[in-house]
């Protein structure tokens, strides 16, 4: 689970061709974006920057994008564009482990980027909605490692597959993102393996 949208995996949709010349220009953009954002956060996101680094010419980034917002809110919702499922590794503790390896790695590559495009959600309401959906639709395709755990008779019936991902994934971006301390790839295997055990203890059920 990335913890922040990835441009490089943004094909354009509405492009005929994958790989056609929409989908270069728009994977160049939103990548320029990321660059931008890591390097000088919201504030010092232009699109004339962006035009800059991506070496899309300024007019066609104007044309297609129109603001630094549509820029951003670009960049949250590709999220959905992607293939991305979890690992599956036959059990859930290996799979939450597999999860929290993403993460960390993520996290720990590009923390401003991270930190960068949540501060900036909170600019506008089509950016906070468009984060909102990106983190949805990472969960929902998350929860999958919770139902083949219960198919599998690891936890019981009735686990609730968002408290096991919150408990498993949450301390990584408190860690990281907000008290921006250190969080090694071993914490963070713990902390999915907490979640795991709690799950088998029956802990993370569903609340009446």
């Amino acid at each position: 689970m990335d913890a922040a949208p990835k441009a490089r995996h943004a094909p354009a949709p509405e492009s005929a061709r994958p790989g056609g010349r929409t989908a270069r220009v728009r994977a160049d953009v939103l990548a320029a974006v990321e660059a931008e954002l890591a390097e000088h956060g919201y504030d010092g996101l232009t699109v004339d920057g962006v035009a800059a680094r991506s070496g899309v010419h300024r007019t066609t980034v104007y044309r297609r994008w129109h603001t630094v917002d549509g820029l951003l809110i670009d960049l949250l919702a590709m999220g959905a564009d992607d293939t991305w499922v979890p690992t599956e590794t036959g059990s859930l503790e290996g799979d939450l482990v597999e999860l929290n390896r993403e993460i960390h790695g993520s996290l720990a590559t590009s923390p401003s980027l991270t930190v960068a495009v949540i501060a900036a959600s909170y600019r506008t309401a089509e950016a906070a909605a468009a984060l909102h959906d990106f983190w949805k639709d990472r969960y929902e395709r998350s929860a999958i490692v919770v139902t083949r755990a219960i198919e599998r008779g690891e936890i019981p019936p009735g686990t609730d597959a968002h408290r096991v991902l919150l408990t498993a994934t949450a301390p990584l971006f408190h860690q990281l993102a907000l008290l921006r301390q250190e969080l090694t790839a071993a914490d963070a295997e713990r902390y999915a393996r907490d979640a795991a055990e709690s799950a088998k203890a029956g802990i993370l059920r569903t609340y009446p």
